[in-house]
């Protein structure tokens, strides 16, 4: 097999669990590209940023065509992700991405916000378990979508989506992971009268500018592979198409809990290296 067709295979089955269980691809491509394919780290996080602009764009308009995005909410934190974002690109302008502290310092943060990710994916496997599903589960999710939309997309706290927009910013251009799992586990906080899907919604939109922000600001870096993005996209794109149609069959369940397992293992992997 040609390192091409690695490339679509890897990005074929990053496709196809992201379409499957929804956890953030950058929690399995990152890993992937730095200890499967030997990528700098530097280069495997540019270059999946802009893996997840492109990949994270279709679900955005699906979303949107559904009326499912609350785009209060969206423009409120993509003001705090693009300012992280921007913090973080001079910091590593300034350093450089190439050196090694940077290297250090993206696999100690990679590996922490996988411990994260995981965390937040077994916890929407004991939230699916048998004792979740209680008479009063469905009446709170009716409650709360009943909330009149200017009330659902009001914060907890007036300066929230900024600051922890900025802190996700900052981190999903170190890393390229945290506006998944993470980031709807900080939506939830912060929106707590906001419908799941309406989280989902807002997370994947707000992504699409984020991660373009900060994969483009790699571009200028000389942080991005576009070969590479390239054969990712090929194959990751009807990975995706194929998983979301299997999920009504398959044991996501099961395949969550062995993804949260994995993601501690590789977050211990890249903490300790």
């Amino acid at each position: 097999m040609t390192i091409e067709w690695a490339y679509i295979l890897g990005g074929a089955v990053v496709g196809f669990v992201v379409g499957l269980t929804g956890v953030g691809g950058g929690s399995l491509m990152t890993p992937m590209l730095i200890y499967g394919f030997g990528v700098q780290p530097h280069l495997a996080v540019g270059t999946d940023l802009l893996f997840a602009a492109f990949t994270k764009s279709a679900g955005a308009v699906s979303f949107a065509r559904h009326r499912l995005v609350p785009w209060r909410v969206v423009v409120q934190l993509t003001g705090g992700g693009v300012a992280g974002a921007g913090l973080m690109l001079l910091l590593l302008a300034r350093v450089g991405t190439a050196d090694p502290a940077v290297h250090a310092a993206m696999k100690v943060t990679l590996g922490i916000m996988l411990w994260l990710t995981a965390a937040a994916t077994a916890y929407k496997v004991i939230r699916a378990g048998w004792w979740w599903r209680s008479a009063s589960g469905p009446q709170r999710a009716v409650a709360r979508a009943d909330v009149p939309d200017a009330e659902q997309q009001r914060p907890r706290w007036r300066w929230g989506p900024l600051a922890l927009g900025t802190l996700i910013g900052a981190l999903v251009t170190l890393t390229s992971v945290g506006a998944g799992a993470v980031g709807v586990a900080v939506l939830m906080v912060l929106y707590p009268r906001l419908p799941l899907a309406r989280l989902v919604a807002a997370d994947v939109t707000y992504a699409v500018p984020l991660t373009l922000v900060a994969g483009l600001g790699h571009a200028t870096l000389g942080s991005v592979d576009w070969g590479l993005l390239a054969w990712l996209l090929a194959g990751s794109l009807p990975g995706i198409w194929l998983g979301s149609r299997l999920v009504q069959w398959a044991p996501v369940t099961l395949v969550r809990s062995l993804l949260s397992l994995l993601l501690t293992w590789v977050g211990f992997k890249l903490v300790l290296a």
